[in-house]
């Protein structure tokens, strides 16, 4: 360990780590740890309070004492910076290296380079991720595979938006310690991004860019929004430099579109539609409501359910209303090289979900494959042609209540022993992968990230948690569920081989998962337990 300032780097050597980690850099972070840290604290503990009188009450509405921002119809959010007009197509995937080379290359307008929810926290990929941003805003990142093929940044087309997502407010970094604490890590992801590389950007003509996962309050974008003004002074960096999307992806901050764009406004640039960790959310929020809140399998609840629907519509004219952009959810199929009928089925359903994003006003969405991108664009240049975005349509029409947003007795579905067999065989997957160092993990033809999992493992506990049946007749239980990871790890080892499944953290994963599945108290976040298992 070494002490620079007022902050402790616990973590080990990181390839290229010192360029990163100097000490101008590590004295930032403790301001900003020190400045910002205990409000940080204040309000996981008001998501606590608030989450224990939903339990109380069953009943979630838009707040009262915000309604004259709602509103007021003069308020908009800043401009959009000239890279930003135009977000026909997203590409996201973690901060490797090979990753990011191929998002910038992959002719998508921006690529949400993610040190969250596709990345683990494992301290090579904190630092590692840090480096190879910094290389990617330079122009100078290429890489090279054991095998001896070379990826390299092209020059015969432009180059994809950088926008970084950092990890949610919950989440701690516990290799970097100030004040003999770990450090908030949204702070670390946030501030060594913007030390590094934000003059470096405005000088190329973009700026500092970010996706904020998880909020579930303007309470939380107020905070985000101050350390922006203070980064920005701190650092001589003009005033509304730093451009922010926010993930409405949990089912508080869905009742408070308007009041987080505003909180943000002059830093703000749009919201996102996700979806599994909206359901998450859900799941989470709505855990002692019974089985009007119960979800079916979540491969059948698409973005068309009745409480899906609601959300993006709101989305949208919450957006468009201030200026800001609505930006769509992930495509995450891997299109496969062997087999075109596979392909031809998912892609058809990945056109169909972006025609209704398109025209339901949405300004642009995400692919997770290099792939993906040319359908997702021809998509959208049908519906915008020559604009860069549709923010012109106000989706005035568009009048979404408190019980619309909450109406999950509506989604049409069931649950299946085929649905609980592949949220455990794809939770217990992609937990093996993430304890391994990999949060971007191709499953059953699908990118996955953590999102995944927390929906996987939700879904369990709840369908437990209120003795739901499957179409079989069996009722969901802990015991039933143990025979399930009995047979579907063997189906595992049987499909990568005793060798690879012996050396990869599958017994560690199962623990894990039925920590976070099976356990009478639900954990709020699999991750948090799960960053204690590594490294």
């Amino acid at each position: 360990m070494h002490i620079v300032v007022d902050i402790t780097v616990a973590g080990g050597q990181v390839e290229r780590g010192e360029e990163i980690l100097t000490d101008e850099a590590l004295a930032f972070l403790a301001e900003l740890q020190q400045r910002f840290g205990a409000r940080r604290d204040e309000l996981l503990a008001a998501r606590r309070e608030r989450r224990a009188e939903v339990a109380r009450t069953g009943r979630l509405d838009f707040l009262p004492q915000t309604r004259q921002i709602r509103d007021d119809p003069s308020w908009r959010v800043a401009p959009a910076p000239a890279d930003l007009t135009d977000r026909r197509v997203e590409i996201t995937g973690p901060t490797e290296r090979k990753m990011t080379v191929n998002a910038l290359n992959s002719g998508a307008n921006v690529w949400l380079a993610d040190l969250e929810d596709a990345n683990t926290p494992h301290w090579a990929n904190v630092v590692g991720g840090q480096v190879n941003l910094a290389d990617a805003v330079r122009r100078k990142v290429s890489f090279s595979s054991p095998e001896g093929k070379s990826y390299s940044l092209r020059d015969d087309a432009p180059l994809a938006t950088i926008v970084v997502r950092p990890r949610g407010w919950h989440l701690d970094e516990r290799h970097l310690l100030v004040d003999g604490r770990p450090m908030v890590g949204a702070l670390a992801d946030f501030g060594l991004h913007f030390f590094h590389n934000a003059a470096e950007l405005l000088a190329r003509g973009s700026g500092p860019y970010f996706y904020l996962p998880k909020m579930e309050s303007h309470l939380e974008a107020r905070l985000w929004n101050d350390v922006f003004t203070f980064a920005e002074e701190r650092l001589d960096i003009p005033a509304g430099s730093v451009r922010a999307t926010v993930l409405i992806e949990t089912i508080p901050a869905a009742f408070e579109m308007e009041e987080i764009l505003y909180e943000l406004r002059e830093h703000a640039s749009g919201l996102n539609a996700g979806r599994w960790d909206y359901l998450f959310s859900l799941i989470k929020y709505f855990r002692d409501a019974g089985p009007d809140f119960v979800l079916p399998d979540r491969n059948a609840v698409t973005m068309t359910a009745p409480c899906m629907r609601a959300y993006t519509e709101l989305l949208v004219r919450t957006c468009h209303r201030r200026g800001a952009f609505a930006m769509g959810g992930m495509a995450a199929f891997i299109p496969s090289r062997r087999n075109p009928q596979v392909n031809e089925t998912a892609l058809a359903k990945v056109r169909a979900d972006k025609e209704r994003e398109a025209g339901d006003g949405f300004d642009g969405s995400w692919v997770a494959h290099p792939d993906l991108v040319p359908i997702c664009k021809q998509v959208f240049d049908a519906v915008l042609g020559d604009r860069p975005n549709q923010l012109e349509r106000l989706r005035e029409d568009v009048d979404v209540t408190a019980a619309q947003l909450l109406d999950v007795k509506a989604t049409p579905g069931e649950v299946t022993e085929e649905g609980l067999r592949n949220n455990i065989s794809v939770a217990l997957q992609y937990l093996a992968s993430w304890l391994g160092g990999n949060g971007a993990v191709a499953i059953f033809n699908l990118m996955e990230d953590a999102a995944t999992a927390e929906i996987s493992r939700s879904q369990i506990w709840q369908w437990i948690a209120n003795n739901v049946r499957l179409d079989t007749g069996e009722v969901v239980t802990a015991d039933l569920v143990h025979r399930i990871e009995d047979e579907e790890l063997a189906r595992i080892r049987e499909t990568l081989g005793a060798e690879a499944f012996d050396a990869a953290p599958f017994q560690s994963a199962r623990e894990l998962f039925e920590t976070v599945a099976l356990a009478e108290h639900y954990a709020d976040f699999l991750t948090v337990p799960a960053y204690e298992r590594i490294d």
